[in-house]
């Protein structure tokens, strides 16, 4: 037919056509799609839309709501402009700084400002209901860089000015709800009515922007590392990604990655101060953390700190005691679910653990991946007056792992990087992301892994983490964060071109190509200034620790 183009749905496995210049709304119309009213966003030829984009071409879609990442980020974002938008109607006096991601929404405070929360977030909160309710369409711009420096600065947003200012893009997005600007780094939900479900709540010296969820965790001991790290960017004077990017222009790189390292070195320290300082002796050190967190040089480094103070640090993994892969349980496709509680064998650990607190000697085993058994090793273990265990692996904190052990002999430790340094007042930077960058290129050098590989799999990960890691945080005696302020911009030459090998053939690409436009917002530091104990050095190789 004249002035149709062929469209093949990947949700509905569908081939149909649409008319020339038809948006994603009216492809979705098409479709089939049951739940269309949930659909925010859709992957055209494995490339994030909005529904606002338009085909002229023959295309594949799929269309995403929610439950995807592309889905919870485009929401979250959008929900993040309405905030902005009713604050500055309800008291323009006030600037908003989203801080950091907390109990499944955003912790959000008003700038340099004692505000009555009491009294002034119903308000907010109504107004942003109102907002939602008059269904605004969002939209997008793409001005000229120069200009958009000059937009920014004259509303106020010199961290997107100066974050702009260092980029080498000719033209730059402005996002612009009913008037109000702002700009984030990526898309947007077509209109305000489709952000039925969110919350507004008093939490500490500022507000929880809640998001729609199912896992609500509260987080009070992560909520005091955030603060505290805070407290450290407002000391070296780099709470914005344009701040990091000034000190390369300035060459004073090796002076943050000095301050960086130390800060770990003493928080190191501390942790090994606590547990000398416990009235009872500590037997057991127990340290957890979700995927590339940097738990093994944690484990490596504490156990200096330990031996400092006169310890005899012994380091255990809980990997060498899992049960034979044809014990191992199944997950729901039938796959081995290696990240179950169940592919342990607890009695035999707890056994061992139990021995050892005792004074007898045990033979420690060595679990191969290669041929999925666990096998006897010439490791005897027998533990001294000054001995002390450090137990490493993702289920370490788990109640039922040590139970019938005395909590009077355990230290738990919970370590992950919680990136606190942001794009900008409005654009966080996730710790997921953060992660993901590490895991990619430890995966491409020491498993010869692709970045496509990586990323295909990290869902799966994420979803590992949130049954079986992140529901026992909160019982660690203290939380590390093993971020680095220097981190992004020394892993970034090293990522990019790895992720420019993922093509757009790929599931893969879509998140190829949104990390691709994050990084281009970081300057390089060079990695010639990184000390060989840095937790870097677990990614980039050339650590003075075996792992």
């Amino acid at each position: 037919m004249e002035g149709m183009i062929e469209v093949f749905c990947r949700n509905t496995d569908r081939r149909f056509l649409v008319p020339c210049g038809a948006d994603l709304k009216e492809v979705l119309k098409y479709s089939q799609l049951e739940n269309e009213e949930r659909i925010l966003g859709a992957l055209v030829n494995n490339k994030v839309q909005s529904m606002n984009y338009k085909i002229y071409t023959p295309r594949e879609v799929e269309f995403f709501d929610y439950n995807s990442s592309f889905g919870r980020r485009m929401y979250a974002l959008s929900l993040m402009f309405v905030l902005y938008k009713a604050t500055k109607e309800v008291c323009p006096q006030y600037e908003i700084c989203i801080q950091h991601s907390m109990n499944d929404g955003y912790y959000v405070e008003f700038e340099n400002s004692e505000v009555n929360l009491v009294e002034l977030l119903p308000v907010i909160l109504e107004k942003m209901k109102e907002i939602v309710k008059a269904d605004i369409k969002f939209q997008r711009e793409l001005i000229p860089t120069n200009k958009a420096v000059e937009l920014f600065k004259k509303v106020g947003m010199n961290e997107k000015a100066d974050l702009l200012s260092c980029s080498k893009r000719l033209y730059a997005n402005v996002d612009i709800l009913d008037g109000t600007v702002n700009s984030f780094f990526f898309d947007l939900v077509p209109s305000t009515s489709y952000l039925k479900v969110f919350d507004l709540y008093p939490y500490n010296k500022g507000m929880i922007l809640q998001l729609p969820t199912k896992n609500h965790r509260e987080s009070d001991k992560l909520f005091s590392v955030f603060q505290e790290h805070k407290q450290w960017l407002k000391v070296l004077n780099t709470p914005f990604v344009s701040d990091l990017n000034k000190v390369v222009s300035a060459k004073k790189e090796n002076e943050l990655i000095q301050v960086s390292e130390a800060l770990h070195e003493k928080k190191y320290a501390q942790i090994a101060d606590e547990i000398n300082k416990r009235e009872e002796k500590v037997k057991l050190v127990l340290l957890a953390g979700p995927s590339s967190s940097g738990k093994t040089t944690s484990c490596r480094r504490i156990s200096t700190q330990l031996s400092v103070l006169g310890y005899n640090p012994i380091q255990i993994s809980l990997d060498d005691y899992f049960v034979n892969r044809e014990y191992t349980p199944k997950d729901e496709n039938g796959d081995y679910d290696f990240e179950c509680f169940e592919a342990l064998d607890t009695e035999f650990f707890v056994y061992q653990m139990k021995e050892l607190i005792k004074g007898n000697k045990v033979s420690l085993p060595r679990f191969n991946f290669l041929t999925g058994q666990r096998e006897e090793t010439n490791q005897v273990l027998q533990m001294k007056e000054n001995s002390i265990l450090i137990i490493e692996g993702i289920h370490a904190l788990n109640p039922r792992l040590t139970e019938s052990i005395d909590d009077k002999y355990k230290y738990k430790v919970f370590v992950s990087a919680l990136t606190q340094v942001a794009l900008d007042k409005h654009n966080l930077i996730s710790t997921s992301d953060n992660r993901l960058i590490r895991r990619i290129v430890r995966d491409n050098n020491y498993r010869g892994y692709s970045a496509e590989d990586t990323i295909m799999r990290w869902d799966s990960v994420r979803s590992g983490e949130e049954k079986h890691i992140f529901p026992y945080q909160e019982n660690a005696d203290i939380i590390f964060n093993s971020s680095l302020l220097y981190e992004i911009g020394l892993l970034k030459p090293i990522v990019e071109p790895l992720l420019m090998e993922v093509g757009q053939n790929s599931p893969a690409y879509a998140e190829a190509k949104r990390l691709q436009t994050f990084l281009a917002n970081f300057k390089s530091f060079h990695s010639d200034f990184i000390p060989p104990t840095s937790i870097m050095r677990e990614f980039l190789g050339g650590s003075s620790f075996n792992y």
